[in-house]
């Protein structure tokens, strides 16, 4: 990315542009026409279904997903660094490189999510809303508005969800504050992001393009048809920052420390739910959109657990279905994420593993129940049956042949790639990185896997997987819940069903 040359003019530059990406059109001419302008016509006099909207919609998802993982690593990164600064331990050099990449992490997606912002922005434009006649595509102009909308929460959810933490410590505020050339890195940068924040004008656009999106979302049923209608809608709503920008005045900062992050400790950073990203709705209850506006249909559901418990062996696949989850609408198909159940200490005695050192280092934790093996946007974990339950739908997928030999394998993969980072590319061609449908990729090396190639890379998702468990495929279906319900007649046909146009091999 390009930076800018001094502290002075990065706040200067703050303030205009803020986190909207914003400035609208004031010219009207053809030969003096903006680029957000030309946009615009791109799709309004497009005839026939816009590929272009699409296309850049993929591409914002994937975009999204990165914002994730960085407020998922920022939060942690916060939490381990404010517990040393509580005891006095003094930051490492590997600390401060990473305080240094974060910054310039964030300013980077800003780069990205202002492009979105300001590209879409002129939607709200008197002249482009008459524009657009006809159904289809004043669906095209109302995701438009939801684009530049998305992109400009998604700003304000990556200041709550990690510059916030950072600015409210002086010892981390001062360092990140400071220059440094090496990194690029410009004197205040953070004090920039912050004022960028607390603008008001900043705030009343994104309010307008909120009152838009409100009187305009349920204009039609046809609408909610719309993949990207879905995905955007459920963006904005699941948004900490969409009640608060919509209801209240931005938070003032007062002695350089933001009023409400005063509250923030170990013990608030220690009760985040497995998906990281959950940490505002502690603070403001109902008046934060939440990331997930329910609980799953199985959440502390005892007879399915305890069912599930009977039929789990080591070396399981499991599927989750969550549509009230942002990641669920990201993931194409019926299943939106996949696991391994790696198995209890009796089943590794059994196998013959308990003392592989792969095993060893995490005998601990598979003692207190962490035998689910996922990657989430924080990386690749382990977690309690009981923490992953929270979905509506599961599927329990095993392996065809009894191999003892491949199921070792596949145990042993899995445990290597924990501590791995998430991988927003979802590349299966890559193993530095691992997402949920790719954790089974690696693992499981002796089944063919079926992959989807999408804008240049080889991608793979739990459909890819569920659909190996059809007919005579290399895995059978052991157990199916769907919409909380245990499906104990037919289970096969009404997987089948479920995976509909994915019901290939």
């Amino acid at each position: 990315m390009t930076f800018i040359s001094s502290g002075k003019n990065i706040r200067i530059f703050s303030t205009l542009v803020l986190m909207t990406g914003l400035m609208f059109s004031t010219s009207s001419t053809y030969a003096n026409i903006t680029p957000c302008e030309q946009h615009i016509n791109t799709h309004i006099y497009n005839h026939g279904h816009d590929k272009t909207l699409d296309s850049e919609v993929s591409d914002y998802q994937q975009l999204i997903e990165e914002s994730f993982v960085y407020q998922t690593k920022s939060i942690e990164t916060a939490k381990r660094l404010k517990t040393n600064i509580n005891h006095n331990v003094p930051l490492t050099g590997a600390d401060l490189h990473t305080l240094n990449e974060g910054l310039l992490a964030h300013l980077n997606l800003r780069k990205k999510l202002f492009h979105f912002a300001e590209m879409h922005e002129c939607w709200l434009e008197q002249d482009t809303i008459e524009s657009a006649r006809s159904d289809e595509r004043f669906l095209q102009h109302l995701q438009g508005v939801m684009l530049s909308l998305s992109a400009a929460l998604t700003l304000y959810d990556n200041y709550l969800l990690a510059i916030s933490i950072f600015q409210e410590d002086d010892k981390l505020r001062r360092f990140l504050n400071s220059e440094d050339a090496g990194y690029h890195k410009n004197d205040e940068e953070l004090t920039a992001v912050t004022l960028s924040y607390n603008s008001i004008n900043n705030r009343a656009r994104v309010r307008k393009a909120i009152h838009f999106y409100e009187k305009y979302k349920d204009i039609s049923t046809d609408i909610k048809t719309s993949d990207n209608f879905s995905y955007l809608d459920l963006l904005i709503n699941q948004s900490p920052s969409y009640n608060l920008t919509r209801e209240f005045a931005p938070f003032m900062v007062l002695n350089n420390k933001l009023r409400f992050m005063d509250a923030i400790t170990g013990d608030t950073l220690n009760s985040l739910s497995r998906d990281g990203i959950n940490i505002f709705s502690m603070f403001f209850g109902n008046t934060v959109g939440l990331i997930e506006n329910r609980k799953g249909k199985l959440y502390h559901n005892e007879y399915i657990i305890k069912q599930a418990r009977l039929q789990l062996k080591a070396g399981d696949i499991l599927l989750e279905k969550t549509p009230f989850r942002l990641t669920d609408k990201f993931i194409p198909g019926h299943w939106g994420h996949a696991a391994i159940w790696i198995g209890s200490e009796q089943e590794l005695k059994a196998l013959g593993i308990w003392e592989h050192p792969l095993v060893k280092q995490h005998q601990q934790q598979i003692k207190n129940g962490h035998s689910v093996v996922e990657a989430l946007r924080g990386g690749v974990v382990m977690n309690t049956l009981n923490d992953f339950m929270n979905i509506d739908d599961l599927g329990v997928l095993r392996a065809r042949t009894t191999n003892q030999k491949d199921t070792i394998d596949a145990i042993l993969l899995a445990l290597r790639q924990i501590g791995k980072a998430y991988d927003f590319n979802f590349d299966v061609e890559s193993t530095d990185k691992i997402v949920c449908s790719e954790l089974i990729y690696v693992a499981f090396t002796h089944i063919d896997w079926p992959t989807t190639n999408t804008l240049g890379r080889y991608t793979i998702s739990p459909d890819n997987i569920a659909v190996k468990a059809l007919g005579q495929g290399s895995l059978q279906l052991i157990m199916l819940v769907h919409d909380g319900k245990h499906i104990t007649n037919n289970a096969n046909t009404v997987m089948a069903q479920l995976l509909g146009d994915h019901n290939l091999q």
